[in-house]
């Protein structure tokens, strides 16, 4: 199947939204609009015409592991290298060690593309990327020299080790241990499971962050550190040296994403090195995963944006009875329009809440007023976990309707199409299932700061359904601004609601704050750039998606009764 990347749809959204700012700010001077430009032109032809044709052929022929050595999907390596020739890999990372050290935005729309390309292998720069941020957060000087320039040039490439078969979400009941060896290293020994890329043939070494117990820690996750432990010590040169002594046990069989290579990894008194300080793992962890959480949510976007526009070359061509319309192909049929526009409506809003995300986060760092930054950091902070969890809720129910669109041709495997949903289910999953994210938005987010942040949103969506005021675009203002006050009322009860009522109310809440930043994004784009298609996409939102609403709030504010009606006994009893 055919991509094109909405180049044009992207650059309108990041002038929407301000990002021509950040090359006011010093930290990001060079990222002028024109600069953007030549960035999103460039990675367009390789999504388009590199990654976009390997994509159904990796979901055919997945990763295996051979003797002990995994074997990626056919064109992978050559892939693989024009992403790492090309300096994608290094594209926010810091130009001490090669990198262009752009803004998370920009990095944000080029993932977005690859995602649409082709998901199993973006993943691989997307962790590698992540990896450098932790290591330039946390890294000691050695270790940032040695492992920053081969990370960023994508010479090598790296993973995040959390999961183990009884701590997932749990991290702090890993047990792998991490024993000093008395020269500085330590032993690492235990098992890892899920580790995506966690071997391949592509690049030359891969680097492990582990996270793994010391003698004596704590209980829980206070008592976690992270390591540095490569598949190759790199020796006296800097090059991939000896084995260490880790191996991949076996890859998952999964229900997607089979050209990513999913690991179960063993460390057998692997050779490691610690990063950040001793039990403070967890948090050198999250500086890679908080990143990622929002490079997730722009993977749902992805795939949504693909599997709309392989819905709407289908709808157009499938030639199925007489059309309201009178259009010759069901594009025509009332119910497949509704299906079309509800694919383009939530991809465009998840894509707004997710560049916003990222522009929010870019301002808390490169902002020159101490003020201006704090706010920025307290909004992207709040919009990560809606990123992530709405991005790809996003990602699985357009991908599903893509199916719909396509009927039974969408069920068998001769179109393809079924990959896309095969393939972002996991999307939900990692990094933070969207049960996890929806909790931490009413938890550390709303609780901790009162509910300041997200009643400052609430505001603005006021603000945007005002100036719609008075004009042709009167009742779309009237129905965001009473969604507004919905979130904002529901935003207060919350924030001193106890912990159960707050556990109940969270994705419901999150989905109330996604429909409407939703809504608002897409009313701000008619009222600003007013095309045909932006008047329709902000109408067909507010009038058919916004209304669920309601419900979303009614069960948010139910509490936790309800869903504790039955004790677990009588839940699990089978009739």
């Amino acid at each position: 199947m055919s991509y094109l990347v909405p180049t044009a749809e992207m650059e309108r959204l990041a002038r929407r939204l301000g990002h021509d700012r950040l090359a006011e700010t010093e930290r990001f001077a060079e990222a002028t609009p024109d600069m953007r430009s030549a960035i999103l032109t460039e990675a367009a032809k390789l999504a388009e015409e590199v990654m976009a044709p390997l994509n159904r052929g990796s979901d055919l022929e997945g990763a295996r592991l051979e003797n002990g050595v995994v074997r990626c999907s056919p064109g992978f390596d050559a892939c693989y290298q024009a992403i790492a020739e090309g300096g994608w890999v290094g594209l926010t990372a810091d130009p001490e060690h090669g990198g262009m050290g752009l803004p998370r935005s920009l990095s944000v729309m080029v993932n977005e593309m690859m995602s649409s390309a082709c998901l199993s292998l973006s993943l691989c720069t997307l962790l590698s990327g992540g990896q450098i941020e932790a290591l330039e957060a946390h890294g000691a000087p050695e270790l940032k020299a040695l492992y920053l320039p081969k990370l960023t040039s994508g010479a090598w490439t790296g993973t995040m080790n959390l999961t183990e078969p009884q701590a997932g979400s749990d991290v702090g009941a890993l047990r792998t241990k991490a024993e000093p060896a008395g020269d500085g290293t330590y032993r690492i020994t235990g098992q890892k499971i899920w580790i995506s890329w966690g071997d391949h043939d592509v690049a030359e070494n891969v680097v492990h962050l582990v996270l793994a117990r010391l003698p004596g820690a704590p209980a829980g996750s206070k008592g976690v550190s992270l390591f540095l432990v490569p598949k190759r010590i790199p020796d006296a040169d800097g090059k991939p040296g000896v084995a260490n002594s880790l191996q991949t046990v076996s890859l998952e069989h999964k229900m997607g994403l089979h050209g990513s290579p999913t690991c179960v990894m063993a460390f057998e008194g692997a050779t490691g090195w610690l990063v950040g300080e001793e039990n403070r793992g967890l948090a050198c962890m999250f500086t890679m995963m908080n990143n990622a959480r929002l490079q997730v949510g722009i993977q749902g976007v992805g795939i949504a944006e693909a599997a709309t526009q392989a819905a709407l070359a289908w709808s157009m061509d499938r030639v199925q009875g007489r059309t309201l319309d009178g259009s010759a192909a069901i594009v025509g049929h009332a119910d497949v329009r509704r299906m079309l526009m509800t694919m383009k409506a939530l991809t465009r809003a998840a894509r707004a809440i997710c560049y916003d995300c990222a522009f929010s986060l870019d301002m808390a760092g490169a902002a020159a007023d101490p003020a201006a930054r704090e706010a920025h950091a307290r909004r992207g902070a709040l919009l990560t976990p809606i990123a992530k969890a709405y991005g790809t809720d996003t990602g699985i129910e357009v991908a599903n309707l893509a199916i719909q669109v396509h009927g039974g041709a969408g069920y068998v495997e001769d179109t393809g199409i079924s990959q896309y949903l095969r393939d972002v289910r996991i999307t939900a999953i990692y990094e933070g299932t969207n049960g996890v994210q929806a909790m931490d938005l009413v938890g550390r987010k709303l609780a901790g700061d009162g509910g300041a942040a997200a009643l400052s949103l609430t505001a603005e969506a006021a603000a945007v359904a005002e100036r719609a005021s008075g004009g042709p675009l009167a009742p779309l203002g009237k129905a965001l601004g009473d969604a507004a006050a919905e979130a904002k009322a529901l935003t207060r009860l919350l924030a001193s609601a106890d912990e159960g009522d707050r556990g109940a109310a969270a994705t419901p809440y999150l989905r109330v704050c996604a429909l409407v930043l939703g809504g608002t994004a897409l009313l701000r784009a008619a009222l600003e750039d007013g095309g045909a298609e932006d008047l329709a996409l902000a109408q067909f939102h507010i009038q058919q998606l916004l209304p669920a609403i309601t419900g979303h709030a009614a069960a948010a504010r139910a509490g936790a009764r309800p869903l504790y009606a039955l004790d677990a006994e009588k839940l699990t009893a089978t009739v």
